[in-house]
């Protein structure tokens, strides 16, 4: 699958890249929120893209933690990303594994996020909007 990826080097042209692809996807650009990315790939055929970067990371986002394992993979459609690996979040002292981020009939106000068991939770789309990885 590699070989039919687009692959960059770097936190710069990764972060570069990513938010691009968010944009490109009618995602919000600060959905996730990433340092020190080491490398980032697309195949633009099937969707997937993967990050990894040097360490583990959490953000506090609207009153939940998120946790960053050091590679994030999933697969991109326009307004979702399924098949999320490596994000977890933190609620009621559990930590929760995400496997999937959509925003409904777009140009909707709330964002979503699912488990692999089925549970959701929205959000305001604002609270990911103007991301920086900061």
């Amino acid at each position: 699958m590699k070989a039919k990826a687009e692959v960059y080097y770097g936190d710069e042209i990764c972060r570069e890249k990513f938010m691009l692809l968010l944009s490109e996807m009618g995602l919000p650009d600060g959905l996730l929120l990433l340092q020190d990315i080491e490398e980032c790939g697309y195949v633009k055929e099937i969707g997937f893209v993967w990050l990894k970067h040097k360490e583990k990371r959490e953000y506090r986002l609207d009153n939940v933690l998120v946790c960053y394992d050091t590679e994030v993979t999933a697969y991109f459609e326009p307004n979702k990303i399924k098949k999320l690996t490596g994000v977890k979040a933190k609620e009621f002292l559990i930590w929760i594994t995400l496997s999937e981020i959509y925003v409904k009939d777009p140009p909707a106000r709330w964002i979503t996020f699912k488990t692999p068991a089925g549970l959701s939770k929205s959000f305001p789309i604002s609270v990911f909007v103007g991301g920086d990885g900061n």
